[in-house]
């Protein structure tokens, strides 16, 4: 599929902003919609410059149906809104492909259906691609409130930030709940592996950056909000999906795995925090000076870090999870016939 170059046209000595493609892959969305349809529709951007492609991954619930109503209304408020599907490929990276194929903007723009962007945010994120050296951009990602100790203690590690993505010593990346790519910058990388199930945002990130000379850029104002975990159990698959992440792109790039914790360190983290941590937030807690949060800190550290090593140590990363999905590539449901017919000759 041909792409033009991005640019931001000179008409009159005025910038006019290039055009926009926000793609959102959903699965089971229903309850996630009400509010991402608020935040979509009160974008402070040119609704003339941007269209919003919302696809349906394979939902078992009303998803597709409650899309279609909310492209009508859009549609109603002049804001382009386009239902689109992958029922092929269970992967938000297929999804994703799916709304870059079918995207006509020169900048394409991700975040998922159960984040919150804030009003300025579009613009925010286009702002930087001026620059026609730049090739990536990722926003910030602040938390929803939260109220149990459990969203709290993610609040205060800000673990949803990006940036501590940005910082990463391969190459910096942009979680996809808010990233923002160059069309042409695809050209050479390829687009999302659709077979891969978690990593695939720094993936991408990494094979623009290696394929050509693009810079990333962190547009830290343009803030989309995401709600934390609130049981111990999201906790732990969110820990074991950022391992599996960890093998996965260590199976495709060669990047360091991270380190396990000896039963040693595990035993020395667990005497300081009963013999040191914890009778100073008693004494503190006296004057209103520490809370329980401060006593649990260093046990949820030791809880997240052991989950994160077992999604790494028993990740596997399946042979199709290799595959680029590039712009003159079949679609995704002629890519998976493709593969099944070769399974069955197989």
């Amino acid at each position: 599929m041909a792409s033009s170059a991005p640019t931001f046209n000179l008409t009159d000595d005025v910038m006019t902003p290039p055009q926009v493609s926000v793609i959102i892959p959903i699965y089971n969305g229903v309850g996630d919609l009400p509010g991402l349809e608020a935040c979509l529709l009160h974008q402070t951007f040119a609704s003339s410059q941007v269209e919003y492609l919302l696809i349906d991954n394979n939902s078992t619930d009303a998803t597709a149906k409650q899309l279609q109503a909310l492209s009508a209304r859009a549609q109603r408020q002049g804001i382009t809104l386009i239902p689109l599907s992958e029922p092929h490929i269970q992967s938000s990276y297929a999804a994703r492909n799916r709304g870059i194929v079918s995207a006509q903007g020169e900048i394409l723009v991700f975040t998922d259906a159960d984040c919150r962007p804030e009003p300025s945010w579009l613009a925010a994120m286009v702002q930087p691609f001026e620059d026609l050296k730049i090739g990536l951009v990722a926003g910030e990602i602040k938390a929803l409130p939260g109220d149990s100790l459990l969203e709290r203690y993610a609040d205060r590690k800000e673990i949803l930030s990006q940036k501590f993505t940005i910082a990463h010593p391969f190459h910096p990346y942009g979680q996809t709940a808010n990233l923002a790519v160059r069309r042409t910058a695809l050209e050479k990388s390829g687009l999302f592996r659709p077979y891969l199930t978690t990593g695939g945002d720094a993936d991408l990130c990494w094979r623009i950056q290696m394929s050509g000379n693009w810079q990333f850029y962190f547009a830290e104002a343009a803030v989309v909000r995401h709600r934390h975990r609130s049981t111990l159990r999201e906790l732990k698959g969110q820990w074991q999906r950022y391992g599996r992440s960890n093998a996965y792109l260590h199976e495709l790039h060669g990047v360091s795995l991270q380190p396990y914790l000896s039963r040693q360190q595990w035993s020395r983290r667990i005497a300081r925090w009963l013999v040191k941590e914890v009778p100073s937030v008693l004494v503190r807690s006296l004057t209103r000076q520490a809370t329980f949060l401060d006593a649990a800190m260093t046990p949820l550290d030791l809880f997240c870090g052991r989950s994160r090593e077992v999604g790494q140590r028993h990740a596997k990363l399946e042979l199709d999870a290799y595959q680029v999905e590039w712009f003159d590539t079949p679609c995704s449901d002629e890519v998976s016939e493709a593969l099944n017919i070769k399974t069955d000759s197989a």
